[in-house]
């Protein structure tokens, strides 16, 4: 499943993860009193967090049986996977084409514990598991789970969402995000989502201000500076914009701007 110790991500419930926090607030039991109270606290700032939360998730459906049905895609790789929810990537993926191949990447333990449910693929297909950091994005292009589930000669698509928010400027995010797609050749597409205050400024700066106070980064980054993650990049209409309006499926028109606080695109590279 991976080759990491799992001793290398300890595990600690006595503090609030942005994985387990997410979880709850999608009704997931996969998580701590530390991030209930952090997820209570941030919903009570903004009672429309798990709204937007579902938005995203929705987004991450969307793109990607978008890019196994338009675009041909047969290979994911997914950083930042999260606790297993439904419906998760390869099932997305599967359910348009079985041969599809799925890895995922995550830094919780947890998320390790629950990797099993990552691993039902369709027998034509395959989905592996990879412990690691976004932040040494050399240690996942070069893992045995990458190169013995992906053909990176062939087009793949990198989806990161919901994760590139918890990296600080000084994380460099957009330079780990380039050096997550130099290897993978023309074809290939990125899908990302990362949070926005500019739909809700005074509730989203409150909920940043709740992920500080428990040792949680979270950037919220304007248009122009979530667009930047797909500098070189060609685009897929409608370009960056608030999830529920990429590509909207049914319901998806009822959804208020203000009640989403997430930007996020597909783009491919040339």
């Amino acid at each position: 499943m991976t080759r990491n110790d799992r001793t290398r991500f300890p595990l600690d419930t006595s503090t609030a993860h942005p994985a387990r926090v997410y979880d709850y607030l999608l009704g997931g039991k996969t998580n701590y009193p530390a991030d209930q109270d952090a997820a209570r606290a941030m919903r009570s700032v903004w009672p429309s967090l798990p709204v937007s939360m579902w938005q995203n998730r929705d987004f991450m459906a969307r793109s990607v049986a978008h890019l196994a049905r338009e675009r041909g895609i047969r290979q994911f790789l997914d950083i930042g996977t999260g606790i297993p929810t439904l419906p998760n990537l390869h099932e997305v993926a599967q359910g348009v084409a079985p041969e599809s191949r799925v890895v995922y990447v995550d830094n919780d333990p947890i998320v390790l514990a629950h990797a099993q449910a990552l691993l039902d693929s369709t027998p034509q297909g395959r989905t592996s598991f990879l412990q690691a950091d976004l932040r040494d994005p050399e240690s996942i292009i070069d893992s045995r789970e990458v190169r013995d589930t992906l053909d990176l000669s062939q087009p793949t698509a990198l989806s990161v969402i919901a994760v590139v928010h918890f990296l600080d400027d000084v994380d460099d995010p957009y330079g780990i995000v380039r050096r997550l797609m130099e290897p993978l050749p023309s074809g290939s597409f990125l899908a990302l989502t990362t949070a926005t205050a500019d739909s809700a400024p005074d509730q989203m700066t409150g909920v940043a201000r709740e992920y500080a106070r428990r040792g949680m980064t979270l950037r919220l980054r304007s248009h122009e500076r979530s667009r930047a993650f797909f500098a070189g990049l060609d685009l897929v209409e409608p370009g960056v914009v608030l999830v529920h309006h990429w590509h909207p499926g049914p319901g998806q028109a009822t959804v208020r701007d203000r009640d989403v606080a997430m930007y996020g695109g597909v783009a491919r590279k040339p």
